[in-house]
């Protein structure tokens, strides 16, 4: 048995998926399945050891928000690098939320924004307030909103 997460593109799955795996280290192109005319049909990748399945299925099924792929980070370096990398020919949105120039929803989050909020109940409370007025997470940001609580 197996599970993976499938995700439905319009017809940039391939160059999605190869895009991801470039970003991610740990990550690979498992395998493509092609259409008679070569364009690819299902791509499979891991993502550091994560399945993904990504098909090229035609207009009418656009990505949304209700799946997004998070990607937990330790330093602020990683968040910065994947935020630039992702919001290229996307848009930024709240709390580490973003969509891609191909329509897929990511959230960069700081391994360290868990500790924080699993933390003292008003220090946590704190950094959840100053995570809600960012896009882009700030660890320093957060952490000091939380020491100072």
């Amino acid at each position: 048995m197996g599970v993976t997460t499938f995700f439905w593109f319009e017809a940039q799955a391939e160059e999605a998926a190869r895009r991801y795996v470039e970003l991610i280290p740990g990550s690979r192109v498992v395998e493509v399945s092609r259409q008679p005319d070569g364009s690819a049909f299902v791509v499979a990748i891991e993502l550091q050891g994560q399945s993904f399945t990504f098909m090229n299925g035609g207009p009418g099924h656009p990505l949304t928000d209700a799946a997004s792929v998070q990607v937990t980070v330790d330093t602020q370096e990683e968040v910065d690098r994947l935020w630039a990398a992702l919001t290229e020919g996307g848009q930024p949105g709240p709390c580490g939320w973003l969509v891609d120039r191909y329509g897929m929803h990511w959230q960069v989050v700081p391994a360290k924004l868990t500790e924080l909020l699993a933390g003292e109940p008003h220090r946590a409370a704190a950094a959840g307030a100053v995570m809600q007025t960012m896009s882009k997470l700030d660890i320093k940001v957060l952490q000091d909103a939380y020491d100072k609580a």
